[in-house]
């Protein structure tokens, strides 16, 4: 199958293309309107992938253009704006389905397979011809149920014959079916080679060497069959083994976006600073715009939801600020200092708030995911353990919501996920949280109820939920497991000139996982406050030079950071010291000379109510 992608967004369209690819789509790429429309009148694609803003002819121009010549091919439109009315736009254009930006990369492969289907409506899901069976799905092939390992082009080889099984290809048809435009085309010899490689694998599962029959002087096709039939079968979903190549493929192309997006970030930079000294012409604004515009569409496919937001609120001030004030380029600064903040993140870290749902109870599950679309959480659904294993080391979640009557190894899952530890020399992986949750509610069996029960408590089960519960009460469970793993992902700035002290704080709070920025010269402090970011600010009275109360004044009169929780840790806890520190702001104050224990719950406490 043929895809044309029209996306100005190259990071973007390399990672999608590269991601269809793995599936066996043959995808071509035209960085705007009018190099789509060149290629689209010289190749053939079953489906076009077409942005709606594009530079020198729109998407939704284009759309209208194709649809006016008599193009019959699907369009999936890939839309930054999810209004009614963009949409309704789109639709009447011609476009048979969108796709929002920043979109998941698993859905838009399901989103295209299902047009694919929807648009070859005469071809059954699983392709068969005689014994031969190819599923395009799970990408499976079997000859008399014997399993053939196929070679990506092999594949497409096979996929293009049984979709147009009465027709013959030339070796040149064949190159520009199953060879991107972007490529050189290959030899002669290339196809000859594929097609006796692919003859042999049938012939060793049982076929006629010229299942492929050649036609002299005209090319291929698939021999006709005698009195055999072939009969349509249900497709499956897209199987583990799959999806777990099609994520492989996102990651990499995730650590690939990471790698160049410095130059985007760059220009906006570039763009903040003119303006700040009042140079910025319309030529760079117009660039900077377009650089946010981009960075919101992509970022959240790859994983950062937030920076999404932070660049379309970039691009908004932009956009809607033709005289930006002191105070906003102030706030434009911020807005890219998180960026990069966010872009530096560890998978881990990207992934906010994603619950992990392991359950083939299909009325639950759909209740669970309406129900959190009204919540700041993500969920992905499981319904076997193998799956959810898959998911787990590919995406992280935070938190797990285990069905125990899933499967007979679900509490070895559960002392799996909420023991591990890393072994010597790997990075550390932390504890996963499970929750159980199950349609049994009779516990007062102390043979099997409360025996279950204790169980999942020995296993390192957090909660233990019934079905019956309202999905906002399952929800609300999840929420309160989060609210205390979300403490560890805490960043903390200690300035204090005492070694002793930042020692003892810095052993104590590394080892709870939390990270941590310690400064002695506080001459640093405003660079370092800006580049770390910090959610709990950690002061010292005295200090030479500047001390805590100086730097705790200019934090509350900065419009951007007033709101920092800030903490003093004091050598003389006295009532003038103490009435001094809460006049100019702090949030609260601890004697140096108090327990361990108590410096370390009081920080703790600090960090929940921030």
């Amino acid at each position: 199958m043929r895809i044309l992608l029209v996306e100005d967004d190259d990071l973007l369209a390399q990672a999608v293309a590269t991601a269809l690819t793995k599936q066996n789509y043959v995808v071509d790429i035209a960085p705007d309107g009018e190099a789509g429309w060149e290629l689209i009148s010289v190749s053939n694609y079953d489906l076009i992938l077409l942005d709606v803003i594009l530079p020198k002819l729109d998407g939704i121009s284009l759309c209208r253009q194709l649809r006016q010549s008599g193009y019959q091919m699907l369009i999936l439109l890939l839309t930054a704006k999810e209004t009614k009315t963009d949409k309704v736009i789109g639709l009447d254009a011609g476009a048979d389905d969108y796709v929002v930006k920043p979109f998941d990369f698993q859905e838009l492969s399901a989103r295209i397979r299902a047009l694919l289907r929807r648009g070859n409506t005469s071809l059954p899901p699983v392709l068969e011809w005689g014994a031969l069976r190819l599923d395009p799905s799970t990408c499976e092939v079997s000859y008399a149920d014997i399993a053939l390992n196929l070679t990506a082009k092999e594949f497409s080889l096979l996929d293009l014959f049984l979709r147009n099984n009465q027709r013959i290809f030339s070796r040149s048809a064949i190159v520009d079916q199953l060879w991107s435009a972007e490529k050189d085309p290959p030899e002669e010899n290339t196809i000859k080679s594929h097609i006796k490689s692919l003859r042999q694998k049938l012939k060793a599962a049982g076929a006629n060497y010229d299942f492929i029959e050649t036609v002299y002087g005209m090319g291929y096709r698939l021999k006709a069959l005698d009195h055999e039939q072939s009969f349509p079968k249900p497709e499956p979903e897209i199987d583990s083994k799959q999806q777990q190549i099609l994520l492989t493929a996102i990651a990499q192309e995730r650590e690939n976006f990471k790698a160049k997006v410095g130059s985007r970030i760059a220009v906006l930079k570039l763009a903040a600073d003119a303006l700040r000294k009042g140079t910025l012409d319309a030529q760079l604004r117009q660039k900077a715009e377009q650089e946010a515009h981009k960075l919101a569409g992509s970022l959240g496919s790859f994983g950062f939801a937030k920076g999404s937001l932070l660049a379309n609120e970039i691009e908004d001030l932009f956009q809607t600020q033709k005289f930006i004030s002191q105070a906003k380029c102030f706030y434009l600064d911020k807005l890219l200092m998180e960026l990069q903040r966010e872009l530096e993140k560890s998978p881990v870290e990207q992934i906010q708030n994603l619950l992990l749902v392991i359950s083939n109870d299909q009325q639950v599950v759909e209740e669970l995911i309406k129900e959190a679309e009204n919540q700041e959480l993500q969920i992905k659904v499981a319904t076997n353990l193998t799956a959810a294993k898959s998911i787990i080391s590919s995406l992280n979640p935070d938190v797990v919501l285990l069905d125990i009557d899933i499967q007979k190894d679900s509490l070895k899952l559960i002392r799996e996920l909420s023991q591990r530890t890393p072994t010597v020399g790997e990075t550390p992986t932390p504890q996963l949280p499970v929750l159980i949750f199950t349609e049994r509610n009779d516990f007062s069996d102390a043979c099997g109820g409360l025996r279950l029960r204790l169980e999942v408590a020995r296993s390192g089960g957090r909660a233990f939920l019934q079905k019956s519960m309202p999905p906002n009460e399952i929800l609300e469970s999840v929420a309160q497991v989060l609210q205390q793993t979300r403490i560890t992902k805490a960043r903390i700035m200690v300035v204090d000139d005492e070694p002793q002290t930042l020692t003892v704080i810095q052993q104590s709070l590394e080892a709870l996982g939390l990270t941590l920025k310690i400064l002695e010269d506080p001459h640093y402090f405003w660079d370092t406050l800006t580049e770390f970011s910090p959610d709990l600010l950690i002061l010292d009275v005295e200090m030479p030079h500047i001390n805590g109360i100086e730097l705790c004044q200019v934090v509350r009169n900065d419009p951007y950071w007033k709101f920092l929780s800030v903490l003093f840790l004091v050598d003389n806890l006295s009532a003038d010291i103490v009435e001094q520190i809460f006049a100019i702001g702090a949030d609260d104050c601890l004697s140096k000379t108090a327990k361990n224990s108590q410096i370390i719950t009081c920080i703790l406490n600090r960090l929940k109510r921030t």
